[in-house]
């Protein structure tokens, strides 16, 4: 007889499947996002992303194989792609909070968008099972996911939110000191245009 998992109906795992489908398909639509919105937006789906997979309730593995998985190095890499033209140079960040950084005296330096690939890989593989309603192997796909959560990508994502902020709230200095350059050097004969008013002041 085959087992049955009562967690995958819970009200905590039904709330995170939501979430984790909703930062799927955003970063699967991002291709050509201005980076200001792209970047506002995954710094509000991140934490959201992140509580809702800390509620998630224990889950252990109940079936003998491991469930499919749907991302494939190909898909991965469109995705990686994508979201590095989007971030361009503001895709580096330097890492202090890797294993590695005990055996180097140095920084390392990460990729926001390889990061976003590597936690939207497990959730995507996570989503994918889910969706296919079979009890045993949601129930294992949930399992895996939070295991992943807990030792991998979890981290991953704080790391990520950290990069993201300082991209978000640096960039938003630098792009208030280009639009008042703008304003002073601006020439144009629009009697509406709001660089008169600048100058009229």
């Amino acid at each position: 007889m085959k087992k049955e998992s009562q967690v995958i109906f819970d009200r905590n795992v039904v709330e995170f499947v939501t979430v984790a489908a909703e930062f799927c398909k955003f970063l699967e639509q991002a291709e050509g996002m201005k980076r200001s919105t792209f970047v506002d937006t995954t710094l509000k789906i991140l934490p959201l992303l992140y509580l809702k997979a800390s509620m998630l309730p224990e889950c252990e593995t109940i079936g003998e194989e491991a469930p499919e998985t749907f991302v494939t190095e190909e898909t991965y890499e469109v995705l990686r792609i994508n979201l590095a033209n989007i971030l361009a140079e503001k895709d580096d960040y330097l890492d202090v909070f890797v294993s590695d950084m005990k055996y180097s005296d140095q920084p390392i330096t990460k990729n926001i968008s390889e990061d976003l690939a590597d936690i939207y890989q497990d959730i995507r593989d996570f989503i994918f099972v889910f969706q296919l309603g079979l009890n045993e192997t949601m129930n294992d796909s949930l399992a895996i996911c939070q295991e992943n959560f807990r030792l991998y990508w979890g981290q991953k994502l704080v790391n990520t939110l950290r990069a993201l902020h300082d991209v978000r709230y640096t960039q938003g200095e630098d792009e208030e000191n280009e639009k008042d350059d703008c304003e002073d050097s601006c020439d144009c004969d629009d009697d509406n245009c709001h660089c008169h008013e600048h100058h009229h002041e």
